[in-house]
């Protein structure tokens, strides 16, 4: 039985899905009795490495959560000093959070140091295993910290086939990304509309999220400049930061006429104003060249909202094609004809009616629930 957790990864003061879902199972284990802690990093990423405009949140903590800043990921001597200290704290359980090979030699040094006391379990929680952007050693790394865990759970199917390629031995879990809830109600379609100052008779389908060049918005934009959307009253609304060059994206738009049929909002979007641009949009759409899961799709659960997603990574086996929404290949020509299938055949209404039911699968307790059960295969091996 666990009765003391410590969740490793980001947290507030970063922002970001990943803190955000670390945040809420930290609130989930401590709702079935759990003593959780959370501990982040003093440093994150070194400020070259980052694509974005800040790390930071600028919003207050959550209430009732432990989060110490103790981790510099560039330290040797801190990890060290880290994965000692855990060690003696004994806890029953520690989770890292996983998505980038860079922070490999960091997290598993720690994890190495703190399973030492004999007592400690290392349970990884994977967003990624091979990252969507390759780099000269991804590999490599990966590999270190993955021969110092206990234990693995994978959001994705692809996921736990990438484990495998590194061990086989591993005990795994699998649990779909649960579902955002912590991103307020949704709104009327005018209420939101109004307040993010858009025209109120036209209809949006949103791009949300950091903009990667995986994230395929390229494919997006070409698609949306078929002429058959243009009979409706449809834009294109993008909203997310810029973690790639906005030049391609800019010159697409500028080279199919769309300015006017596209609204961009660049900037990183604050969680109080996440249910502000579901609520106003008719569709979300993730038109990913790769991907393993998304917590788009997740907040796009939550708010009730049909979903176009591509035959890409794990995003396909979270969204029901024909039943709350449409997997295509990552091709233009696929993502328009999906679109115009979305307007003429007037689906929001049955989408959305099914995903009422759908999205049950996709709770915390599951993922909670996933954990124990992962830990309890480690402790009777």
């Amino acid at each position: 039985m666990i009765k003391t957790l410590k969740i490793i990864g980001p947290a507030h003061p970063y922002r970001g899905g990943i803190a955000t879902t670390s945040e809420r199972l930290a609130q989930e284990f401590a709702s079935m009795g759990v003593e959780v802690n959370l501990e982040t990093f003093t440093i994150q990423y070194p400020s070259f490495l980052f694509p974005g405009k800040t790390q930071y949140n600028d919003k207050p903590a959550p209430e009732g959560l432990k989060i110490r800043r103790t981790i510099n990921s560039i330290n040797p001597m801190n990890w060290w000093r880290v994965g000692r200290r855990i060690r003696k704290e004994n806890p029953d359980l520690v989770i890292i959070r996983y998505w980038l090979p860079f922070l490999a030699p960091c997290l598993g040094t720690i994890a190495g140091f703190a399973r030492k006391n004999h007592n400690t379990k290392i349970i990884c929680i994977a967003d990624n295993i091979i990252p969507h952007e390759h780099r000269p050693g991804d590999r490599l790394l990966t590999n270190y910290f993955v021969q110092r865990i206990d234990g693995l759970i994978a959001m994705s199917k692809s996921v736990l086939r990438d484990t495998e390629e590194f061990r086989k031995d591993l005990p795994t879990g699998f649990c779909p990304h649960p579902i955002f809830d912590n991103y307020g109600e949704r709104l009327s379609f005018e209420v939101a509309k109004q307040k993010l100052k858009l025209d109120v008779n036209t209809r949006y389908l949103l791009f949300f999220g950091f903009i990667r060049d995986y994230k395929g918005l390229d494919l997006l934009i070409q698609a949306f400049a078929d002429e058959r959307l243009r009979q409706f009253p449809v834009k294109l609304l993008v909203a997310g930061e810029y973690y790639s060059s906005p030049e391609p994206y800019l010159q697409l738009i500028k080279e199919n006429n769309l300015e006017d049929y596209i609204e961009l909002r660049t900037d990183f979007i604050p969680d109080d104003e996440v249910n502000l641009y579901f609520s106003a949009a008719d569709m979300v759409v993730q038109p990913y060249k790769s991907a393993t899961q998304s917590g788009v799709t997740q907040i796009g659960y939550h708010f009730n909202k049909s979903m176009l997603v591509t035959n890409v990574g794990g995003l396909s086996e979270i969204i029901p094609d024909g039943k709350i929404g449409y997997v295509v290949e990552p091709e233009s020509q696929q993502i328009a004809n999906a679109l115009v299938d979305f307007y003429v055949n007037n689906r929001i209404s049955e989408f959305e009616a099914n995903i009422v039911e759908e999205k049950k699968k996709f709770s915390w307790s599951n993922m909670a629930n996933t954990i124990v059960s992962v830990y309890d295969k480690i402790k009777n091996q």
